[in-house]
């Protein structure tokens, strides 16, 4: 039975990226369609909303969404709701993807790209689970002045117990398919939002009783990824936390450009997503890196789609791609766009 594909290149470097993305799912000979439709800034430009109805109908009837990246600063002086980057948050909440899977791992012949140590960056193999839904990105925000004439903005943090019941299970899951260790990050010294967060993260891992369940504050956090990755294997935790800490994972790795994404719903439907942003400053040049695009499509496959073996053969065909020595500027080489996609396609 085809699948159908919404491709949302988006701004910036996603149309390059997604377009590499395509031609390897393209030579899998998949039973896929793929339709498509504009998002972010371009969807602005041709219709004065960054993500218009007919783009979030083609998103929910689809069987999964690639998307590229939205981002552009001709645009930075709109109203909020109107920018580019709304466009994501929409479409996470018109698909309900509650829950958010960023892995990250060292390839072979790729250390040198990591601050780290090689020996460190070597073996990184993590997985954050970052909740999608709720936290500052969603609550109560505004601005004000105050009774002295000062200029005042809040964001509010929050979670129900429903919301981290459901991301907790998504953590435990996805540990047990792993080495069975996960690490709940939160602020719980501090915020009451992440002592809620942790006393039912608690109560869900009665449910695990073959998953080690170890808790850690968000500074630690931060900190023992740069000095010791290798001690993760599965991190849940909230929308803002995860935010920095799956980005601060991809620089360990080596490079923003090797990491992808999936956005789930509570049946596994998804919006896959490379995490790097739309870089309007190389857009056009041929030198964005299109290995998270790329990944980010063997995500869909596996968790969407259920193609776990062509899943397999593109992880390894970007593997097989670095070890050979291709690399794009973001990887210290000169390596285009398009001659990554080459490399891909050629080790495929």
């Amino acid at each position: 039975m085809t699948k159908l594909i919404a491709l949302l290149a988006g701004d910036g470097i996603g149309p390059e990226v997604t377009g590499e993305a395509r031609r390897v799912l393209d030579a899998l000979a998949l039973d896929l369609a793929f339709e498509e439709a504009e998002v972010g800034g371009a969807a602005y430009r041709a219709h004065g909303h960054p993500l218009p109805p007919e783009t979030v109908a083609l998103a929910q009837r689809a069987d999964a969404v690639l998307f590229g990246a939205v981002g552009d600063p001709a645009f930075d002086a709109l109203d909020r709701a109107l920018r580019p980057e709304q466009a994501i948050l929409g479409l996470r909440k018109a698909l309900s993807t509650f829950a958010n899977l960023r892995p990250a791992r060292g390839f072979p012949g790729l250390e040198e790209a990591s601050t780290l140590k090689p020996e460190i960056a070597r073996a990184i193999d993590l997985v954050i689970v970052r909740e999608l839904n709720g936290d500052v990105y969603f609550g109560d925000k505004g601005r004000r002045t105050t009774d002295a004439g000062l200029r005042e903005g809040h964001d509010l943090m929050r979670y129900d117990e429903a919301e981290v019941r459901r991301i907790a299970h998504v953590g435990f899951r996805t540990a047990r398919t792993r080495s069975g260790r996960l690490c709940s990050v939160d602020k719980a010294n501090v915020l009451e939002t992440s002592q809620l967060w942790r006393d039912v993260v608690i109560e869900v891992a009665a449910d695990y009783a073959d998953v080690e369940l170890t808790h850690m504050y968000v500074d630690n956090a931060a900190m023992q990824l740069v000095r010791n990755p290798a001690a993760f294997d599965t991190i849940v935790t909230g929308n803002l936390f995860g935010d920095i800490l799956s980005d601060q994972a991809s620089m360990c790795v080596g490079s923003i450009g090797m990491l992808p994404s999936a956005s789930l719903d509570a049946d596994g439907k998804g919006l896959y997503e490379p995490i790097h942003g739309s870089a309007p400053d190389i857009a056009g040049q041929g030198k964005a890196n299109p290995c998270a695009a790329i990944l980010s499509a063997a995500m869909m496959l596996r968790h969407s789609l259920g193609e776990a073996a062509a899943a397999d053969r593109i992880e390894a065909a970007v593997a097989t791609a670095i070890r050979g020595g291709m690399r794009t500027p973001d990887l210290g080489g000169t390596a285009t766009t398009r001659a990554m996609g080459d490399a891909v396609l050629a080790a495929l």
